[in-house]
């Protein structure tokens, strides 16, 4: 028997359905040359720490996480559809030999599979790849490189502590073009010290690269951070809400104007070459997460029994009584790599936690992740979660089922169960016309999607949802 696997974008489905959505792997490799002076990521510029947690055998301790895994997916009932997308993040991942990124991504396929046409990304500091590193990407399947680039102004980066050069970013494009891998840069803008003029023109130069995709995320401050602390004490000027409010609209200028449409709050692409692997965090897809504090998540609708499937073939089957998941799952990895590669040595899922996602959680998820996508926020998809049985948690629904926009501008086709539910129900379409009124949100067929006001906007139009249905 064959599961059937569903479309990219997920499903719904229970225990014991042959439902199964999208799978994705994502490796954390938590080593940098350098910690940058903004960054709180999980990261550590000691090649090695003991305990398995070095530079030299990082390959062979994740793929050692990789069949420990797969061993609890295979016990507790999770058959999982070929990888979709591989996403090797960081730290930085392109500090460890060309070869070792290739042996991992090997490793997944023999685990797993890979779907045809999987995205296999890698990110990467500039100063870290050349030709010859990306021609070894190339050959063992990689499809694309995000580049930090985050500013193209020598004295912006200066101040976030970056290694490389502007040059650097442009000829590790040029390597990635030549090898025949898509290229995708990251900006950050808010960085104090920037000027409107200075984030125009690393804007204008990321643009000038010919990339198809390029992501602008504004720079958040961590207390703990080197950042942090100098904005703290005054050494350094907070960031502006405001100044951060323009840059963002001049990246929206300038990156639509090349033919860059986003697709996601802080992502800009060309049709086709949007981030499949950040569309299925969005899109609340399962992924395992490899690496120290790496994160898995885990759908009901993916914990399928296995009766009447080949058992797998790396371990023996009747040591284990599969115990198929009753509710979503989301786990992280031990984040210390010395600790978390002891507990690999000893045979343990490197796990410092997990919890069940309950219905509450589930329909947070959603309103939060499709509130940033030019996709939108399905209605018909937040409904179905309203009335998810989850015990105490269990939330009350109107039972509408949005088909259009006269749906909710008009109560004729609404028959809720119950007076209340028609209230609550009224209550919401009227909500959600007046935020279209606003300029936060434009409605189309049951998905809502947010302005260019509504981006700016988002905390606040994520926090009017909660508020329309009680969370």
């Amino acid at each position: 028997m064959v599961a059937e696997v569903s479309s990219r974008e997920g499903c719904e489905g229970s225990v014991g359905s042959w439902h199964i959505i999208m799978f994705e792997v994502y490796i954390h490799v938590p080593f940098c040359l350098r910690r940058c002076g903004y960054c709180d990521f999980n990261t550590y510029t000691s090649p090695d720490m003991g305990g398995g947690a070095s530079r030299s055998n990082y390959a062979t301790m994740a793929i050692a996480e990789m069949r420990l895994i797969k061993r609890w997916q295979y016990e507790h009932g999770i058959v999982e559809p070929a990888a979709s997308t591989v996403f090797f993040g960081g730290g930085t991942p392109t500090i460890l030999p060309a070869d070792d990124l290739a042996r991992t991504l090997h490793a997944v396929e023999q685990l797993w599979g890979l779907e045809p046409g999987a995205e296999i990304t890698t990110e990467a500091n500039p100063d870290t790849v050349d030709e010859d590193y990306v021609a070894v990407l190339a050959d063992a399947g990689f499809t694309r490189i995000s580049f930090g680039m985050q500013s193209a102004v020598p004295r912006v980066l200066k101040t976030l502590d970056r290694t490389h050069t502007p040059a650097s970013v442009e000829a590790g494009v040029r390597a990635a073009d030549k090898a025949g891998i898509r290229s995708s840069v990251d900006l950050i803008y808010g960085t104090p010290g920037e000027s409107l003029g200075d984030w125009r023109y690393s804007a204008k130069t990321a643009v000038d690269l010919g990339v198809n995709h390029i992501s602008a995320y504004a720079l958040t401050l961590e207390p703990t951070t080197k950042m942090g602390r100098m904005v703290r004490s005054g050494r350094l000027p907070k960031p502006d809400d405001d100044d951060e409010a323009n840059k963002y609209e001049i990246a929206e200028d300038l990156f639509s104007a090349a033919g860059l449409q986003w697709y996601e709050v802080s992502n800009w692409a060309r049709p086709g070459y949007e981030s499949q692997h950040n569309l299925g965090y969005w899109r609340n897809v399962d992924w395992a997460g490899i690496g120290p504090g790496a994160h898995s998540h885990y759908n009901r609708a993916s914990a399928s029994r296995l009766t009447g499937l080949a058992q797998p073939n790396d371990h023996d089957a009747a040591k284990y009584k599969p115990q198929p998941l009753q509710t979503g799952v989301r786990a992280w990895d031990i984040k210390h790599p010395r600790v978390w590669g002891e507990s690999i040595s000893s045979g343990n899922v490197p796990w410092q936690g997990q919890e069940a996602i309950t219905a509450k959680e589930n329909l947070e998820e959603l309103i939060m992740l499709g509130l940033r996508l030019h996709e939108g926020l399905d209605l018909n998809r937040i409904d179905r979660a309203m009335h998810e049985p989850d015990g105490d948690n269990a939330i009350d629904s109107a039972h509408a089922n949005y088909s259009s926009m006269d749906d909710i501008a008009s109560t004729d086709s609404v028959a809720p169960s119950t007076a209340n539910n028609r209230n609550d129900f009224a209550l919401r379409r009227t909500r959600i016309a007046k935020l279209a009124d606003d300029g936060l949100l434009t409605i189309h067929g049951n998905r809502v999607v947010p302005t260019l006001r509504g981006r700016l906007l988002n905390d606040y139009l994520i926090e009017q949802f909660f508020d329309m249905v009680g969370l």
